[in-house]
Protein backbone atom coordinates (compact mmCIF):
# COMPACT_ATOMS: atom_id res chain seq x y z
CA UNK A 1 0.00 0.00 0.00
CA UNK A 2 0.81 3.91 -0.73
CA UNK A 3 -1.46 5.47 0.29
CA UNK A 4 0.51 7.45 3.30
CA UNK A 5 1.90 9.13 -0.08
CA UNK A 6 -1.40 11.04 -1.08
CA UNK A 7 -3.81 12.78 1.01
CA UNK A 8 -6.69 10.44 2.05
CA UNK A 9 -9.50 13.13 1.65
CA UNK A 10 -10.02 16.49 -0.70
CA UNK A 11 -10.02 18.40 2.94
CA UNK A 12 -7.00 16.66 3.58
CA UNK A 13 -5.75 17.80 0.06
CA UNK A 14 -6.73 21.12 0.56
CA UNK A 15 -5.53 21.70 3.90
CA UNK A 16 -1.91 20.76 3.20
CA UNK A 17 -1.74 22.92 -0.18
CA UNK A 18 -3.40 26.14 1.93
CA UNK A 19 -0.49 25.36 4.92
CA UNK A 20 2.23 24.88 1.90
CA UNK A 21 1.10 28.37 0.35
CA UNK A 22 1.04 30.41 3.83
CA UNK A 23 4.42 29.04 4.32
CA UNK A 24 5.80 30.14 1.59
CA UNK A 25 3.99 34.19 1.69
CA UNK A 26 5.14 33.84 5.10
CA UNK A 27 8.93 32.51 4.92
CA UNK A 28 10.01 33.25 1.09
CA UNK A 29 13.41 33.77 2.14
CA UNK A 30 15.48 30.91 2.97
CA UNK A 31 18.81 31.78 5.20
CA UNK A 32 21.11 29.91 7.37
CA UNK A 33 19.90 26.19 8.21
CA UNK A 34 16.74 26.59 6.45
CA UNK A 35 18.60 27.36 3.70
CA UNK A 36 21.25 24.70 3.59
CA UNK A 37 18.78 21.85 4.23
CA UNK A 38 16.08 23.06 1.28
CA UNK A 39 15.95 20.24 -1.13
CA UNK A 40 16.41 23.09 -3.78
CA UNK A 41 19.49 24.23 -2.37
CA UNK A 42 21.40 20.31 -1.71
CA UNK A 43 20.31 19.19 -4.90
CA UNK A 44 21.80 22.08 -7.16
CA UNK A 45 25.00 21.89 -4.96
CA UNK A 46 25.02 18.05 -5.54
CA UNK A 47 24.94 18.51 -9.12
CA UNK A 48 27.65 21.00 -9.78
CA UNK A 49 30.00 19.01 -7.20
CA UNK A 50 29.16 15.81 -9.62
CA UNK A 51 29.76 17.29 -12.45
CA UNK A 52 33.19 18.78 -11.24
CA UNK A 53 33.65 15.50 -10.50
CA UNK A 54 32.51 13.69 -13.84
CA UNK A 55 33.63 13.53 -17.48
CA UNK A 56 31.74 16.26 -19.42
CA UNK A 57 29.52 13.49 -21.19
CA UNK A 58 25.80 12.73 -21.57
CA UNK A 59 26.22 9.63 -19.57
CA UNK A 60 27.84 11.67 -16.88
CA UNK A 61 24.82 13.87 -16.78
CA UNK A 62 22.54 11.06 -17.01
CA UNK A 63 24.28 9.48 -14.07
CA UNK A 64 24.45 12.99 -12.05
CA UNK A 65 20.53 13.08 -12.60
CA UNK A 66 19.56 9.98 -10.97
CA UNK A 67 22.00 10.29 -8.09
CA UNK A 68 20.48 13.41 -6.79
CA UNK A 69 16.79 12.86 -8.02
CA UNK A 70 16.98 9.60 -6.39
CA UNK A 71 18.65 10.43 -2.79
CA UNK A 72 16.49 13.62 -2.36
CA UNK A 73 13.26 11.37 -3.19
CA UNK A 74 14.60 8.62 -0.80
CA UNK A 75 15.22 10.76 2.02
CA UNK A 76 11.71 12.47 1.68
CA UNK A 77 9.83 9.63 0.67
CA UNK A 78 11.59 7.96 4.11
CA UNK A 79 10.23 11.22 5.78
CA UNK A 80 7.06 11.18 5.26
CA UNK A 81 6.74 7.77 5.61
CA UNK A 82 8.00 7.99 9.36
CA UNK A 83 5.46 10.87 9.72
CA UNK A 84 2.26 8.72 8.49
CA UNK A 85 1.42 7.03 12.09
CA UNK A 86 0.55 10.28 13.00
CA UNK A 87 -2.10 12.41 10.73
CA UNK A 88 -1.42 15.54 11.99
CA UNK A 89 2.52 15.25 11.88
CA UNK A 90 1.65 13.81 8.61
CA UNK A 91 0.33 16.95 7.56
CA UNK A 92 2.61 19.10 8.77
CA UNK A 93 5.08 17.06 6.93
CA UNK A 94 3.71 17.22 3.90
CA UNK A 95 3.10 20.79 3.68
CA UNK A 96 6.86 21.56 4.60
CA UNK A 97 7.60 19.33 1.66
CA UNK A 98 5.17 20.93 -0.89
CA UNK A 99 6.38 24.65 0.44
CA UNK A 100 10.07 24.08 -0.82
CA UNK A 101 8.50 22.78 -3.77
CA UNK A 102 6.99 26.05 -4.59
CA UNK A 103 7.48 29.32 -5.24
CA UNK A 104 5.36 32.26 -5.50
CA UNK A 105 5.83 34.80 -3.23
CA UNK A 106 10.08 35.38 -4.08
CA UNK A 107 8.78 35.64 -7.57
CA UNK A 108 6.16 38.45 -6.89
CA UNK A 109 8.28 40.61 -4.93
CA UNK A 110 11.02 40.53 -7.21
CA UNK A 111 8.71 41.35 -10.21
CA UNK A 112 6.91 44.37 -8.01
CA UNK A 113 10.69 45.80 -7.60
CA UNK A 114 11.52 45.70 -11.22
CA UNK A 115 7.85 47.56 -11.56
CA UNK A 116 8.79 50.19 -8.75
CA UNK A 117 12.47 50.52 -10.16
CA UNK A 118 10.62 51.29 -13.56
CA UNK A 119 8.07 53.67 -12.49
CA UNK A 120 10.38 55.65 -10.97
CA UNK A 121 13.06 55.79 -13.05
CA UNK A 122 15.66 54.01 -11.39
CA UNK A 123 16.15 51.75 -13.98
CA UNK A 124 19.80 50.14 -11.48
CA UNK A 125 17.32 49.08 -9.21
CA UNK A 126 14.82 47.41 -11.69
CA UNK A 127 18.03 45.84 -13.64
CA UNK A 128 18.74 44.32 -9.88
CA UNK A 129 16.05 42.58 -9.38
CA UNK A 130 15.10 41.39 -12.94
CA UNK A 131 18.64 40.08 -12.53
CA UNK A 132 17.59 37.63 -10.06
CA UNK A 133 15.00 36.36 -11.85
CA UNK A 134 16.40 35.71 -15.26
CA UNK A 135 19.55 34.28 -17.21
CA UNK A 136 20.32 36.65 -19.70
CA UNK A 137 22.58 39.67 -19.54
CA UNK A 138 20.31 42.55 -18.04
CA UNK A 139 23.59 45.03 -17.85
CA UNK A 140 22.80 47.19 -20.83
CA UNK A 141 18.87 46.48 -21.46
CA UNK A 142 16.95 49.64 -21.86
CA UNK A 143 13.34 49.90 -19.69
CA UNK A 144 10.89 48.22 -22.11
CA UNK A 145 13.22 44.82 -22.43
CA UNK A 146 13.73 44.67 -18.95
CA UNK A 147 9.98 45.19 -18.62
CA UNK A 148 9.40 42.23 -21.40
CA UNK A 149 12.01 39.99 -19.25
CA UNK A 150 10.14 40.44 -15.64
CA UNK A 151 6.84 39.49 -17.58
CA UNK A 152 8.31 36.23 -19.54
CA UNK A 153 10.20 35.07 -16.23
CA UNK A 154 6.94 35.85 -13.90
CA UNK A 155 5.15 33.31 -16.11
CA UNK A 156 7.76 30.99 -16.94
CA UNK A 157 8.53 30.55 -13.52
CA UNK A 158 4.89 30.36 -12.14
CA UNK A 159 4.94 27.04 -14.28
CA UNK A 160 7.96 26.49 -12.88
CA UNK A 161 7.37 27.27 -9.05
CA UNK A 162 3.46 26.73 -8.58
CA UNK A 163 1.50 25.21 -11.50
CA UNK A 164 3.58 22.27 -12.85
CA UNK A 165 4.12 21.53 -9.24
CA UNK A 166 0.84 21.55 -7.77
CA UNK A 167 0.06 19.59 -10.61
CA UNK A 168 1.95 16.22 -9.88
CA UNK A 169 1.19 17.20 -5.88
CA UNK A 170 -2.89 16.49 -7.21
CA UNK A 171 -1.94 13.22 -8.59
CA UNK A 172 1.45 11.77 -6.91
CA UNK A 173 1.33 13.73 -3.39
CA UNK A 174 3.64 15.69 -2.12
CA UNK A 175 6.68 13.78 -3.25
CA UNK A 176 5.36 14.43 -6.76
CA UNK A 177 5.66 17.89 -6.37
CA UNK A 178 9.22 17.54 -5.06
CA UNK A 179 10.87 15.30 -7.72
CA UNK A 180 9.03 18.15 -10.35
CA UNK A 181 11.11 20.89 -8.11
CA UNK A 182 14.16 18.33 -8.34
CA UNK A 183 13.81 17.92 -12.16
CA UNK A 184 13.68 22.15 -11.99
CA UNK A 185 17.15 22.73 -9.97
CA UNK A 186 19.21 20.12 -11.93
CA UNK A 187 17.66 21.93 -15.28
CA UNK A 188 18.40 25.51 -13.61
CA UNK A 189 22.02 24.07 -12.66
CA UNK A 190 23.33 22.14 -15.73
CA UNK A 191 20.71 22.73 -18.08
CA UNK A 192 23.04 25.63 -20.46
CA UNK A 193 24.60 25.09 -23.87
CA UNK A 194 27.77 26.10 -23.13
CA UNK A 195 30.72 24.39 -23.77
CA UNK A 196 30.97 23.43 -20.36
CA UNK A 197 27.38 21.93 -20.03
CA UNK A 198 26.03 21.08 -23.11
CA UNK A 199 26.91 17.73 -22.39
CA UNK A 200 26.05 16.69 -18.67
CA UNK A 201 23.44 19.29 -19.15
CA UNK A 202 21.38 18.07 -22.28
CA UNK A 203 19.38 14.77 -19.85
CA UNK A 204 18.66 17.69 -17.20
CA UNK A 205 17.25 19.92 -19.67
CA UNK A 206 15.35 17.08 -21.71
CA UNK A 207 13.41 15.72 -18.78
CA UNK A 208 12.58 19.20 -17.76
CA UNK A 209 10.88 19.99 -20.81
CA UNK A 210 9.01 16.67 -20.76
CA UNK A 211 8.06 16.88 -16.43
CA UNK A 212 6.44 20.77 -17.53
CA UNK A 213 4.86 19.92 -20.99
CA UNK A 214 1.13 19.79 -20.01
CA UNK A 215 1.31 22.14 -16.68
CA UNK A 216 2.58 24.73 -19.51
CA UNK A 217 -0.33 24.05 -21.36
CA UNK A 218 -2.32 24.22 -19.15
CA UNK A 219 -1.30 27.49 -17.68
CA UNK A 220 -1.51 29.21 -20.96
CA UNK A 221 -5.24 27.83 -21.26
CA UNK A 222 -5.78 29.43 -18.42
CA UNK A 223 -4.11 32.93 -19.08
CA UNK A 224 -6.26 32.80 -22.73
CA UNK A 225 -9.32 32.04 -20.99
CA UNK A 226 -8.88 34.84 -18.52
CA UNK A 227 -7.43 37.16 -20.41
CA UNK A 228 -10.75 39.44 -20.76
CA UNK A 229 -10.37 40.09 -17.14
CA UNK A 230 -7.43 42.31 -17.68
CA UNK A 231 -9.56 44.28 -21.02
CA UNK A 232 -7.74 41.39 -22.99
CA UNK A 233 -9.35 39.38 -25.78
CA UNK A 234 -9.15 36.24 -26.26
CA UNK A 235 -9.47 35.92 -29.70
CA UNK A 236 -6.14 37.74 -30.03
CA UNK A 237 -4.89 35.94 -27.41
CA UNK A 238 -5.47 32.63 -28.75
CA UNK A 239 -4.49 34.01 -32.54
CA UNK A 240 -0.91 35.09 -31.08
CA UNK A 241 -0.68 31.67 -29.51
CA UNK A 242 -1.28 29.75 -32.84
CA UNK A 243 0.84 32.16 -34.78
CA UNK A 244 3.65 32.43 -32.15
CA UNK A 245 4.13 29.78 -29.98
CA UNK A 246 6.69 28.15 -31.97
CA UNK A 247 9.14 31.20 -32.18
CA UNK A 248 11.21 30.44 -28.85
CA UNK A 249 14.02 27.70 -28.61
CA UNK A 250 12.15 26.61 -25.42
CA UNK A 251 8.64 24.71 -26.69
CA UNK A 252 7.40 25.50 -23.25
CA UNK A 253 8.34 28.84 -22.94
CA UNK A 254 6.94 29.57 -26.27
CA UNK A 255 3.31 28.11 -25.38
CA UNK A 256 3.21 30.84 -22.31
CA UNK A 257 4.50 33.96 -23.77
CA UNK A 258 2.67 33.74 -26.97
CA UNK A 259 -0.38 33.29 -24.84
CA UNK A 260 0.70 36.08 -22.43
CA UNK A 261 1.70 38.41 -25.45
CA UNK A 262 -1.48 37.99 -27.24
CA UNK A 263 -3.47 38.56 -23.97
CA UNK A 264 -1.55 41.44 -22.74
CA UNK A 265 -1.59 43.17 -26.48
CA UNK A 266 2.55 43.32 -25.42
CA UNK A 267 5.70 42.75 -27.63
CA UNK A 268 7.76 39.95 -25.88
CA UNK A 269 11.28 39.96 -26.71
CA UNK A 270 14.63 38.80 -26.00
CA UNK A 271 17.07 40.60 -28.40
CA UNK A 272 18.79 38.49 -31.36
CA UNK A 273 17.10 36.01 -30.09
CA UNK A 274 13.10 35.32 -30.36
CA UNK A 275 10.22 38.11 -30.70
CA UNK A 276 6.45 37.24 -29.98
CA UNK A 277 3.35 39.77 -30.78
CA UNK A 278 5.49 41.57 -33.07
CA UNK A 279 2.44 43.47 -34.20
CA UNK A 280 2.51 44.91 -30.23
CA UNK A 281 4.51 47.67 -28.90
CA UNK A 282 6.97 46.77 -25.68
CA UNK A 283 5.71 46.59 -22.19
CA UNK A 284 5.57 49.02 -20.58
CA UNK A 285 5.42 49.36 -16.16
CA UNK A 286 1.59 49.38 -16.02
CA UNK A 287 1.92 46.11 -18.24
CA UNK A 288 3.86 44.28 -15.29
CA UNK A 289 0.93 45.48 -13.25
CA UNK A 290 -1.51 44.12 -15.25
CA UNK A 291 0.19 40.73 -16.05
CA UNK A 292 0.54 40.22 -11.99
CA UNK A 293 -2.99 40.88 -12.00
CA UNK A 294 -3.30 38.08 -14.70
CA UNK A 295 -0.93 35.44 -12.64
CA UNK A 296 -3.03 35.72 -9.46
CA UNK A 297 -6.42 35.43 -11.41
CA UNK A 298 -4.48 32.15 -12.78
CA UNK A 299 -3.62 31.06 -9.57
CA UNK A 300 -7.16 31.32 -7.87
CA UNK A 301 -8.54 29.35 -11.44
CA UNK A 302 -5.54 26.81 -11.27
CA UNK A 303 -6.08 25.76 -7.74
CA UNK A 304 -9.99 25.48 -8.40
CA UNK A 305 -9.15 23.24 -11.24
CA UNK A 306 -6.86 20.66 -8.98
CA UNK A 307 -9.41 20.65 -6.56
CA UNK A 308 -11.99 19.33 -8.75
CA UNK A 309 -9.61 17.29 -10.05
CA UNK A 310 -8.50 15.86 -7.26
CA UNK A 311 -12.23 15.14 -5.87
CA UNK A 312 -12.35 13.08 -9.37
CA UNK A 313 -9.45 10.96 -8.41
CA UNK A 314 -10.93 10.79 -4.97
CA UNK A 315 -14.03 9.19 -6.54
CA UNK A 316 -12.56 6.71 -8.82
CA UNK A 317 -9.44 5.60 -6.72
CA UNK A 318 -10.55 6.59 -3.03
CA UNK A 319 -10.33 3.21 -1.64
CA UNK A 320 -6.57 3.33 -1.94
CA UNK A 321 -6.27 6.82 0.07
CA UNK A 322 -7.74 4.89 2.84
CA UNK A 323 -5.09 4.36 5.58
Amino acid sequence: MICWLLPMNCMEFLLVLMIAITMDFIYPYHSGLMLIIHPVHTSYVMALKLHNHLPKTKTSGIIIWSIVVITHTLLYTLILYLSSFNRLLWILTSSYILKVSISLKLLIVHVRNVELGLKVGDISYARHYVSGIVRRDVSKLGEAHIASAAIESLFESLVDGLTSPLLYYTFLGPIGALIQRLVNSLDSALGYKTNEFINTGWFSAKVDTIINYLPSRITSLLTILLCSLVNGSIKRALTIYLRDRGNTESINAGVIFASVSGCLSVRLEKINTYCIGSEFNLPKPNDISKSLRLVLMIITSYIFLICILYTIYVIFFGDILVR
